[in-house]
């Protein structure tokens, strides 16, 4: 038999060839009965379905959503916290009809072209606005929502009040009294040197969370050292950098995501520093991994829930036509859990310290986990 086709299935059976298509599309038009006799043909025939290409062209939409990412799958999907996102949008999209594709760089670092995608528009996520893929699709004038990542001009944003919740980081570990307090972060360039005014970087989230760090530690006249890490805080450099920290400790350590704390911890126990006896240490994100180490983190919650929405909603709005209304930061708030306690007297390198021996506290604006 040849290529079997719409109008196979309607000759089989006896009906017209939008009748057949209707029993597949519009599954409502015809009688129950109908509707199985034209499936079970189809069955028998090996029909698989109308030709989604040619559906898609039919209806002017392929139902499919892009995400951009400017990394390789196997470097985005290290932290939790884009594992997270990336499964809150897939769920909204879901629930609106839409399947969601990746389109990111190879292990080169070369984004994959998407001018030959399918998509009726994309979520470009904590990618650089000069990116190719960007440029790609801006191009092809698809709707597209900007996550984290510099402003791209004419783009809907979503974002994370990051600026806010590492203040609120900083201030907490001000509160227990520490004031040798070393911060390590992604998207900079540092060698664990003081550094009296935040390093410049291309990432606006590294950019807001210095931004906070510095204008609570600022005022109370902290100088901190500054650590880089790579992309996600998890491989040889940026381990070697912390361990190097550690080799003149400080009382306190603000983490740019748990991901990055968690090497810290990791770090700490090896040097035969105690957390948060010795050693004080706070993350960013709240991700699940935050609360099952030991101690748990304390950190920045950011509700990737929340996140994941607020992108669908904006990119649903205009595939209907709407101009999405600017977003306002979504709220990020400090859990305070057991890696952050008041400093020794004397730290355990036999240098003085800045506080007394204690208990963590939870300052205003935090909440318990």
């Amino acid at each position: 038999m040849g290529r079997v086709t719409l109008q196979t299935i309607a000759d089989e059976v006896g009906v017209s060839r939008m009748t057949v298509s209707n029993a597949f599309s519009r599954p409502d038009q015809l009688s129950a009965e109908l509707r199985e006799r034209v499936l079970a043909a189809a069955e028998r025939l090996g029909y698989a379905g109308p030709d989604a290409a040619a559906r898609a062209l039919t209806r002017g939409r392929t139902g499919v959503i892009g995400m951009l990412l400017d990394t390789s799958p196997f470097d985005a999907f290290v932290d939790e916290a884009a594992v997270g996102f990336v499964r809150a949008a897939a769920a909204g999209l879901a629930e609106a009809g839409y399947s969601l594709v990746l389109l990111h760089a190879n292990r080169e670092g070369e984004i994959v072209p998407t001018r030959d995608v399918a998509m009726d528009g994309a979520i470009v996520y904590s990618c650089a606005p000069q990116s190719e893929g960007v440029a790609d699709l801006r191009r092809r004038r698809l709707p597209i929502v900007r996550v984290e990542g510099l402003p791209i001009d004419g783009v809907a944003s979503v974002a994370i009040d990051d600026e806010g919740g590492a203040r609120a980081a900083a201030e907490h570990l001000l509160a227990l009294g520490h004031r040798d307090i070393a911060i390590v972060a992604a998207g900079i360039e540092a060698d664990g040197a003081p550094l009296h005014e935040p390093p410049a970087s291309d990432w606006s989230m590294t950019r807001g969370r210095l931004r906070g760090w510095y204008a609570a530690l600022e005022r109370a006249d902290v100088v901190p050292r500054i650590v880089a890490t790579g992309r996600t805080a998890a491989d040889a450099a940026a381990r070697a950098g912390i361990r190097d920290l550690l080799e003149a400790p400080p009382t306190a350590v603000l983490c740019w995501s748990d991901l990055a704390a968690v090497e810290v911890l990791a770090a700490a126990r090896e040097t035969g520093l105690r957390v948060p006896e010795d050693l004080s240490v706070v993350g960013f994100d709240d991700v699940p991994m935050a609360s099952r180490v030991t101690p748990q983190l304390t950190t920045v919650r950011q509700d990737l829930d929340a996140k994941g929405a607020a992108a669908v909603g904006a990119l649903l709005a205009m595939l209907a036509g709407q101009r999405p209304e600017p977003l306002a930061p979504l709220a990020t708030r400090l859990v305070v859990r057991g890696s952050a306690a008041p400093p020794r007297s004397e730290d355990p390198r036999g240098r003085p310290g800045a506080g007394l021996p204690g208990r963590p506290t939870a300052t205003p604006g935090s909440e318990p986990s």
